[in-house]
This record gives C-alpha cells, sequence and structure tokens, in this order.
C-alpha cells in the first residue's frame, strides 16, 4: 500500500533533509509544502495519510495547521520536527493531535523508529 506524506517546512534546506531520513522501506509518495498556507491547500485537496510539518512558518504555522486538522474527519497521522521544544509547545501540539514531536536536526533513526511505533515500518 503506498502511503502519501506531506512534508511541510519554510526551509527548502529542512525539507531535504527530512525527505532523506524517510526510511526507503516505507513505499511512500512525498510532497512538500513551503509554508502552512500551502499545507492546508494540499491537506484539503489531496489524501495525505502522514504529515511531517515543522511549527515556525509564515502565513500559517503548524500549529494553525493542527487547528485546521482537528476538524476534519480524514485526518493524518502528524509528527512535528520542530527545534522550538519548548514543553508548553509539545503540550498545545500533543493536545491538538500530533502524534510526535521531534526535535531538529532531525535523526534519522529516531523517526525510523518512530514511524515503526506508530505502525508505518
Amino acid at each position: 500500500m503506498s502511503l502519501t506524506v506531506l512534508v511541510a517546512d519554510d526551509s527548502k534546506l529542512s525539507r531535504r533533509s527530512v525527505i532523506r531520513a524517510i526510511p526507503s522501506e516505507l513505499d511512500a509518495t512525498v510532497k512538500e509544502a513551503s509554508n502552512g498556507r500551502e499545507a492546508i491547500e494540499q491537506l484539503s485537496d489531496t489524501e495525505i495519510q502522514l504529515l511531517l510539518l515543522d511549527l515556525t512558518m509564515p502565513e500559517v504555522d503548524g500549529v494553525g495547521v493542527l487547528e485546521y486538522l482537528s476538524g476534519q474527519p480524514k485526518a493524518p497521522d502528524v509528527i512535528v520536527i520542530s527545534a522550538d521544544f519548548q514543553p508548553e509547545k509539545q503540550r498545545i501540539v500533543m493536545s491538538l493531535g500530533a502524534k510526535r514531536f521531534l526535535r531538529k536536526p532531525l535523526n534519522q533513526e529516531e523517526l525510523a523508529m518512530t514511524l515503526f511505533e506508530l505502525g508505518y515500518l
């Protein structure tokens, strides 16, 4: 079964880093969004199963994307990948439905373990 993954981050370098960290054994089609507004547009137009989401983005931030998803019946699983690792921010994103909160720079093994724990590998 092919999985559609959306990587949303305003930094092209960070998006590339996250895409490279996705394990090759994950049968995935990867899409990209450079800000939260683009992410919401893609989430409303395409069936996305997994969202790898940065928090600090222009136009709509990651919290705004999570708030949008909280009202959606077919919301994807969300893994937040952020350098903003404040406990209060973690609490907020987890309360909005994020499955995990991973620290930037992303550790490839940590992402693989997270995907395994969530049943994707």
